[in-house]
């Protein structure tokens, strides 16, 4: 099903309970019509959009929030532009009250032209999308923001792998702290994720709570060249299901 098109209908979309739905969406793709998704926003989003320097940055902010807003219409059979969103402590959105009873969790991560979405019922969902860089110095900023476990994988890496096993590292690591909503008041050197690439669970330990872990599923994702994103959600009995 194509969500830009017109013939998109309010309520044909359904979210099992034993699923995780992951959504891709091509910003440069859409961007251009940036006065259509305009017509969904709210006036915070509006307002927001105004405070973006670049026009490119600003329309691909645009597209983002109004499909964030088509794509949950389709799940609650409402209006795009009648939606609320709520924040968490850390800045983490939800659904507002008058469809907060609904069960259906999200959360959205943007990087160059790509936006991933994660949807699912009745578990904490997270994700993240990073286009990888190879202008940094990722051992300098391991140092500062990956365990010591991370850091050792990385160090172990021959030179050629180190920039993709990072942004690996680093997307699953945001993912994991944007699913609990805790955001950067966890210290990201108190859990553990792998830097191999396609690992079926990538969280491996959590602290002080080692039990910790178990309550989740940490996976990488398919975002397309040049990018990487992981996706986690609570629970070890779901399904990923991909849309375009």
């Amino acid at each position: 099903m194509n969500i830009t098109d017109s013939n998109f209908e309010m309520g044909r979309l359904a979210l099992a309970e034993d699923a995780v739905q992951l959504w891709r969406v091509d910003l440069e793709a859409i961007r251009p019509e940036e006065s259509r998704w305009q017509e969904v926003l709210s006036s915070d989003e509006e307002r927001r959009a105004a405070r973006f320097h670049f026009a490119a940055d600003r329309q691909r902010f645009v597209a983002a929030r109004a499909l964030l807003r088509i794509i949950l219409a389709g799940f609650l059979a409402t209006e795009p532009s009648e939606l609320n969103f709520l924040y968490s402590r850390n800045e983490k959105p939800l659904l507002g009250p008058a469809h907060a009873d609904s069960g259906i969790t999200f959360n959205v991560s943007h990087s160059g032209g790509i936006a991933l979405y994660a949807f699912a019922h009745g578990r904490e969902v997270g994700v993240d999308v990073e286009q990888i860089r190879r202008d940094l110095e990722v051992e300098v900023i391991a140092r500062r923001f990956f365990s010591d476990f991370e850091q050792r994988q990385l160090a172990a890496l021959p030179e050629s792998e180190k920039f993709d096993a990072f942004f690996r590292c680093w997307t699953r690591k945001e993912a994991y702290i944007k699913a609990i909503g805790d955001g950067l008041s966890l210290p990201l050197s108190q859990f553990d994720v792998s830097l191999a690439a396609l690992e079926s669970n990538a969280l491996l330990a959590t602290r002080p709570d080692s039990s910790e872990a178990e309550r989740w599923m940490l996976r990488e994702v398919p975002a397309g060249a040049g990018y990487s994103a992981a996706l986690c959600a609570s629970g070890q009995d779901w399904k990923l299901t991909h849309w375009r």
